[in-house]
């Protein structure tokens, strides 16, 4: 459940800051990563 909500906060966080195709891409992992290292969704 934890890796489904921490894949919706960066999937909406990279819609909101990316542009094109490839920074939402880059966007999106870099929160993947973020919120999983932080332990913000355990």
């Amino acid at each position: 459940m934890s890796k489904l909500l921490r894949g919706l906060a960066a999937g909406y966080g990279a819609k909101k800051l990316g542009g094109g195709c490839f920074s939402t891409i880059l966007i999106f992992i870099l929160l993947w990563w973020l919120l999983g290292n932080f332990g913000i969704f355990r």
